[in-house]
Formats: structure tokens, sequence, C-alpha cells
């Protein structure tokens, strides 16, 4: 917390009171009846949530990439699809920021910043997954214009932004491919057509969809930063925030499942004592509570990093691999603890247990992660 402004540990704690009295009460109706959580996307609004990277004079006083990062595993701790409906959108706040034209900053910063627009990004394509120079959806040059043709798949929140970073091929015979990459500021329209909600065993409530681009036209104007080819580092450097982001929602179901079974510990007796007590139910709860701080200290050194303008795909990539493969062990331990009741749909910790796998192939698989990180370690001469 020294990271903190006094500030943003108000923020903080204004988040926290948040899910605790308005999200964690609704959120297991919710989120086995699939709602999109309309009432708490409103709150958020005003809670200023959407607009915590953007400044002025398009948005208020922007908090720090740490406390960014704390605020979203705060959400996460309520409900992680609260996490993933601000995640895509505050990626495209900062591909804004960092490359956008003038025009386009005040055109879509002002509204992004308050949530009356939101933004998502669309990269996955449903023959590529992360490998994203095999990526086929195409804009060609027509007139003052691009004619898009392609599909995309996964996109959260893509039904209800009214903003899509659209990654895709300006020039498809580019080598190597990636230098043929531009990402295109697009909006709803003719052409583009939200085919279907995809079906998830988690991650409830808030839409993934696939998108397809028909004939789709868009004026020149929508080319992030005005020139082609950028694309593909523009989108890398957006990811750095997109990682720590997901990194900190693993954090926060995490944390949710440790509270949950701490709570459970020692309320349940076995043999005549509290189950903590028992050194099996003990050691759980000691190696979920190290394993959830180590990975807190990962995330905020990434966020420190990206703060002070440093490079930090290789602590980004780290932050991620491990918060979300700790969430994952955290959850199912965290079910093994409350032992039939972690089964039982009337238990959050199944929830967690559904929502952890979402981050470990999320934002780039955790075996593309290893694959940065390897590069990167080489790259560097080893660690830093």
């Amino acid at each position: 917390m020294n990271d903190l402004s006094e500030e943003e540990q108000l923020v903080l704690a204004t988040v926290r009171e948040f899910v605790d009295r308005e999200v964690k009460p609704v959120v297991r109706e919710l989120e086995h009846a699939n709602i999109y959580p309309e009432s708490l996307i409103e709150q958020m609004k005003q809670l200023g949530i959407f607009g915590l990277v953007v400044p002025s004079p398009w948005g208020e006083a922007p908090v720090s990439m740490p406390c960014y990062a704390l605020v979203t595993a705060e959400l996460a701790r309520g409900w992680m699809s609260l996490a993933g409906a601000m995640g895509g959108h505050t990626v495209v706040c900062t591909l804004l920021l960092a490359f956008g034209t003038r025009a386009q900053q005040d055109r879509y910063l002002p509204r992004l910043a308050t949530g009356e627009l939101r933004a998502t990004m669309a990269l996955t394509e449903p023959g590529g997954g992360s490998d994203l120079q095999a990526m086929t959806t195409s804009a060609r040059r027509d007139g003052d214009g691009y004619v898009i043709d392609g599909a995309k798949t996964w996109i959260t929140n893509s039904r209800r932004s009214g903003l899509i970073a659209l990654l895709c091929k300006t020039d498809p015979a580019a080598r190597p491919g990636h230098r043929g990459m531009s990402i295109l500021l697009v909006e709803h329209g003719p052409g583009l057509t939200v085919s279907r909600d995809l079906p998830k065993l988690g991650y409830k409530g808030v839409e993934s969809c696939e998108l397809v681009f028909d004939g789709y036209r868009t004026p020149e104007s929508s080319l992030l930063g005005g020139s082609e080819g950028r694309g593909f580092a523009q989108m890398m450097k957006g990811l750095e925030t997109g990682r720590i982001q997901v990194a900190s929602r693993a954090l926060g179901v995490g944390k949710a499942a440790l509270e949950d079974a701490l709570r459970y510990a020692q309320e349940r007796e076995s043999f005549g004592k509290p189950i903590w007590k028992h050194q099996s139910i003990g050691n759980y709860l000691a190696d979920m509570a190290t394993k959830l701080s180590a990975a807190e200290q990962l995330i905020l050194y990434a966020a420190r990093r990206y703060e002070t303008g440093e490079r930090c795909d290789l602590e980004a990539g780290m932050a991620k691999l491990f918060a979300s493969e700790t969430a994952m062990e955290v959850a199912l331990d965290a079910v093994r603890i409350h032992g039939g009741y972690g089964y039982s749909t009337e238990f959050d910790v199944e929830r967690y247990f559904r929502d952890a796998p979402l981050m470990i192939v999320g934002e780039g698989t955790n075996e593309i992660q290893r694959n940065v990180i390897a590069a990167q370690l080489v790259a560097r001469g080893g660690l830093s």
C-alpha cells in the first residue's frame, strides 16, 4: 500500500466498500443466471472506474498503475466478470493515449472516461488463437477509407462496446507478417455482425462473442495514430497493461477463495476442533496465503516498472503467469477445504474454480507467456 497516495488509497477503499456492499450480496444469483450486471456496471461508471487511466483534459486525475492493479483485484474479489468489463476498455484507453492522434483522443476519450462509451479490443481469430501473425482479417484501401473482411472470436464486451480496437492486416503481403498489421478504431455499423455469445465455463454475465466483418467500411481517420504497419507493436505495448490487469483479476479471485476458505476452516469443526487446526488444512491455508502474497508483489513490481516508463513485458508476463496459475491452485484448494460444500452451487468457491482458468488462457496463454519470458531473458542476458 506504500505505493499509493492518500487519494489512491481512498479510491481503493471506495471500490472495496462497493464490492462488499453491492456486489457480494447479489453475485451468486446474477452469475448463475448469466445475467448482464447492468446496475453494477452503472455504479462502476459513477465511481469513475472506466476512466481510471484517462488524464485531463479528457478525464479526471488518473491513478497509477499499481493503484489500477489493486482496484482490478478488488473488483475480481467480488466478481471477476466486473473486472473483465473494464479490462479491454482500459487497454483501448491506453492505446489512444499512447498512439492516438489528437482528433482520435478528443473524439473518444471523454466518453470512454465516463463509461458512456465502452471499448474492447479484437485480436483473436477462430484459427489463430495466440498466433497473431497468422491472422487473416484484412483491411484494404478503398478511396478515402478501408474495407474490412474477416472474423474475430472471444471478444469480450463486444455486443455492448461502442468502440472496437481491431488488429488487422492492412498489408497482407508484408514479411514478416507483423509489419503489415494496423489497428483500426471501428464502431458498430453495416458490415459488422456480432454473430453469437459464446457459451463459457465461467466468466458469466459479461458476453464474449464472435465478430464477422463482411465488406465493413471505415474512414481513413479510424487508423490508430494515422500510420499503417504499426499495429502489432502498438498492441504489444497495450498488452503490458492487459497482462497486468489479467494478473490482477487472478489475484482477486484467489483472494476471494482464500477469504472463504479461511472463514469456513474456522467455522467448520471435525473431530472436536475447527478444521484449520488439522495440519493438512492448515498447510493448505498457509500455502494459499504465501502464494497470493508472492503474486501480489510480482504484479506490483510490473506495475511500478510500467509507471516509470520502463519496459515491462517480461515482468507483466511473469506476473500474469504466476498469478493465474496461483489462482487456479488456490481455487482448487478452497474446494478441498470446503469438502462436499465446495462442489455445491450454494457456495461461491465453485464459481472461483470456474472463473480461474480464464486467466490461464486469456491475454495470451501461459504457454505463450513462457515463450515471451524466455525470449526476454535471452535478450536481456538474464534477470536484471
